[in-house]
């Protein structure tokens, strides 16, 4: 197996070791240095980084232990920024070179205008589609303008702005180092086209990807593709509302209130599927766990953290595990995001934290009632406003060869860009009403600050000081242990002002239908009071403040895998926020309510676990505990109905019948976990995803609001569409050619160099597995799951010790490239339920150290 030339320490200090050479351009700074020293100040309030004078070249130390984990430090941001671009490049080079193609605008001139990949938001866009909605963010100097401000929480620190100069001139200096394309270790991508140098404004470009994942940047074909309709006869231009039976004013009130299924508006069973899409997109496409348990649940009486965010396994939003250290300035380890020198879930020597995807609501639409005969004109404030043309020009491969250029007008309005669908549910631009994304996290680089701040904070306290300062979380929770033995969940971020009072008052009929089945506000684009409102200590304009927002600090627990705020601590429900930033009162996911179940029994100790109270092999046990709570809840009916069925025969929906088998006895047996050596959760799970299906559910016990973790539950074995739901599952491992008992392992498993790794774990949504795998192991055994468990970490602090004690896994393990002894070992330790010590002080990483670097560049 050949070996990458970054992973190995004698050929990586001889490579890396060179100036920049190979021909590689080092982009321009767009930063001078400031004189100051750089320091650590109390953080009364959070400080900005001070930055000191620009050394005239980089120097970074590279420490990699096991599993290929680097530890970078360096004296000033921008040679650790240098350092992390050198160690990332030399893991994920391909990868992330082609995600700088897609943030370029320009896969239809490397890959073809037909072709399609995978978008940040989960969703499946067009390579010219893409295309097009990328370099309408070029074109119109969006990263320039965020980076121009200079004041204020919005204005991104100079110490930042020299970690991602350092890291572009690093990844740069590794691809120079290489040779360039031709030299790279990685057979995916070498001597590839599109694996060129990057500038400064491609890495922001991926930055502003990454904070806009659930925003524009999460459908670029729904903003590329809206087009008007055409009209007939053609119209002039009108600067004012043309002569119409109605005014301005009345044809915007009759669009507002005009009743789903009319003028070529979604039906209201069309807009339940956009709302339902919409309200999911997060938990169910890229969910996540996090529990922090303070001093009264701990045995050690500290804070301890389990973080397991269900992320993509392939692709640039891939975990990069990494360890950043200025000496005196900061100090932290983690999970970064690829292309993003920074740790976005990790620890450092007082505080762990970890992120979930919020049910709040980073964006609403906006309803337009348009002028008769033009399309691109628009009611606002009674008067007819014309809607932002702009032309945008992309260069695609020619069926007859060479490149030609390919040319599209996309709109926007004053609310944002008119969007033709979300997630798949059409939003038809019609002669008479269109729908603008208002979006905000298009001008979010807070985040870059608010990430910084977390990996630099010393206490909870701290990190919620940040995250109210700068409201950057784009779509994520916050939950955070420290070592004094405080737990906190946040749900602090950029999120639109909307209150329940505007919803109801701007919400159009449609609008109205979507809020209510769990969606965004679609708001009446044709009043200047349906704007979004502000806060006296909001952010940014548009947002709620943060003290608006909802948090919530414990000594016992805090917990959330996706829901809202609400149950965060049951003992301490959060309510009186705005439903769009999450509901109350409602049925919760099973993975919630199998979280607090375990968190709860753990810290009683009636669990039959042990004593009460946490210990860190506790929380590292109860990551793997791999129970699927569906089963809990209703497997003992499932198999008395099993049995109880007439000549050991299951309906199925088709009126056929299908044998029962040993089907009876394999569920009876089966403890209700999902390891991979488990039989019984295929054919269970197969059941279990159909009944959950059914319009009015599986349940015998429903939803209680006065028991929101112990209902619904039982399963209604008296419904015939349940009976069939069972049937189909037999009659779908039958025709898999699939014994009932089948284990887990033998069709949920990737392969890596020719050979099988069983996965365990199951899909967290609907089916209630903690360990969250999503892989389709009926129809796709093998293939890499589209995402689930990813970088995992359980953290505490032992009294009196500096170092925190600390495990972690990268389940899919730190490098991309096959070639690499580090592409698999990290999962093979996943497949067997193990986790990695996670080194964090100077004397445990240089006692571990399996190579040291030093990198220079200028």
């Amino acid at each position: 197996m050949k070996s990458p030339r970054l992973l190995s320490g004698r050929v990586l200090g001889r490579v890396l070791r060179r100036v920049d050479g190979g021909g590689a351009r080092r982009p321009r700074r767009w930063l001078a240095a400031t004189a100051a020293t750089l320091s650590l100040v109390a953080w009364t309030p959070l400080p900005k980084v001070a930055t000191a004078a620009a050394d005239p070249g980089y120097r970074a130390t590279i420490v990699q232990t096991a599993y290929g984990i680097p530890h970078i430090t360096a004296d000033d941001f921008g040679s650790l920024g240098f350092g992390y671009g050198v160690a990332f490049a030399g893991d994920d080079l391909c990868t992330m070179a082609e995600d700088y193609v897609t943030v370029e605008g320009q896969r239809s001139r490397f890959f073809g205008p037909d072709g399609t990949y995978t978008s940040t938001g989960g969703s499946t866009a067009d390579n010219l589609d893409s295309d097009f909605f990328w370099q309408s963010v070029i074109d119109s100097r969006a990263v320039p303008k965020l980076l121009a401000v200079r004041s204020g929480p919005s204005a991104v620190q100079p110490a930042l702005r020299q970690l991602i100069t350092g890291y572009v001139d690093g990844y740069n200096h590794y691809l120079a180092s290489v040779g360039g394309s031709a030299g790279v270790p990685d057979p995916t991508c070498r001597g590839k086209a599109w694996v060129r140098p990057i500038t400064e404004l491609d890495a922001y470009l991926r930055m502003y990807q990454i904070v806009d994942l659930e925003g524009q940047a999460a459908d670029p074909d729904a903003i590329a593709t809206a087009q008007p309709p055409a009209v007939a006869p053609p119209a002039p231009p009108s600067t004012t509302a043309p002569a119409s039976p109605t005014s301005p004013a009345a044809r915007a009130k009759t669009m507002a209130s005009a009743a789903p299924g009319t003028h070529g508006l979604p039906t209201t069973a069309q807009l339940k599927v956009l709302a339902s899409r919409v309200s999911t997109v997060g938990s169910a496409k890229a969910g996540s766990n996090a529990i922090a348990v303070g001093s009264a649940g701990t045995r050690n009486h500290s804070g301890m953290l389990l973080g397991n965010p269900h992320f993509p396994w392939d692709g640039a939003d891939r975990f990069y595990e990494v360890q950043l250290t200025i000496p005196g300035v900061m100090n932290v380890e983690g999970a970064s995001l690829d292309g993003l020198p920074l740790v976005v879930i990790g620890f450092n020597s007082s505080v762990a934290w970890s992120h979930t995807t919020s049910t709040s609501f980073p964006f609403t639409f906006y309803q337009l009632a348009l002028l008769p005969g033009h399309p691109t004109e628009y009611v606002y404030d009674g008067r007819a406003q014309a809607m932002t043309p702009q032309a945008v020009t992309v260069m695609e491969q020619s069926p007859r060869g060479g490149l030609q250029t390919v040319r599209r007008t996309l709109w926007s309005t004053r609310w944002g860009p008119v969007t033709s669908d979300m997630y798949g549910q059409p939003l038809p631009w019609s002669t008479g009403s269109a729908f603008v994304l208002a979006d905000a996290d298009a001008d979010n680089f807070r985040f870059l600050d608010d990430v910084l701040a977390t990996d630099r904070a010393t206490s909870t306290a701290t990190v919620l000081a940040g995250l109210k300062e700068y409201q950057g979380m784009p779509w994520s929770n916050t939950v955070a242990a420290d070592s004094a033995g405080h737990a906190l969940y946040a749900d602090i971020g950029s999120f639109p002002d909307v209150t329940d009072a505007e919803a109801e008052r701007c919400d159009t009929a449609i609008g109205a239908v979507v809020f209510q089945q769990g969606g965004p506000p679609i708001l009446d684009g044709s009043q200047p009071s349906c704007a979004w409102g502000s806060d006296p200590d909001s952010a940014a304009p548009g947002i709620f403040g943060g003290n608006e927002e909802p948090s919530l600090t414990r000594s016992d627990f805090v917990e959330n895998s996706n829901d809202s705020f609400w149950l965060s601590n049951p003992a301490q429900p959060l309510t009186g926020y705005p439903r769009i930033l999450g509901d109350t009162d409602t049925d919760r996911g099973l993975r919630t309510r199998s979280a607090l179940t375990m968190v709860t029994q753990r810290i009683s100790g009636t669990d039959d676990l042990g004593p009460a109270g946490f210990t860190l092999q506790d929380m590292k046990d109860l990551m793997f505990s791999e129970i699927q709570y569906g089963a809990t809840l209703v497997k003992p009916q499932l198999v008395s109905f099993c049995r109880s069925l007439p000549g050991g025969l299951a309906p199925t929906s088709s009126g056929a019948t299908v044998p029962v088998g040993d089907a009876c006895d394999v569920l009876a047996a089966w403890n209700g976990r999902e390891d991979v050596g488990s039989r019984g959760d295929v054919l269970f799970r197969d059941f279990w995803e159909r009944a959950l299906a059914l319009p009015e559910g599986p349940w015998s016990t429903p939803f209680d609001p006065a028991d929101p973790v112990g209902t619904p539950n039982g399963l209604n074995t008296a419904d015939h569409a349940v009976q069939t739901a069972f049937g189909d599952a037999l009659a779908d491992l039958t025709a898999a050619h699939l014994p009932y008992d089948v284990t887990l392992g033998s069709v949920q498993y990737v392969v890596r160099d020719g050979e099988r790794i069983p996965l365990p774990g199951g899909p967290g949504d609907p089916d209630g597995e903690f360990d969250a795998i999503y892989q389709n192991v009926m129809t796709q055994p093998g293939a890499d799951p589209s995402l689930g468990s990813s970088y995992l970490q359980a953290v505490t602090w032992a009294p009196g010790n500096p170092c925190p004690d600390a495990a972690a896994l990268l389940t899919y393990s730190e490098s991309d490239n096959p070639d690499s002894p580090h592409h698999t070992d990290q999962t093979v330790l996943f497949s067997q339920q193990k986790w990695a010590t996670a080194y964090f002080c100077p004397a445990q990483v240089a006692a571990h150290a399996v190579s040291t670097t030093v990198v220079h560049g200028s």
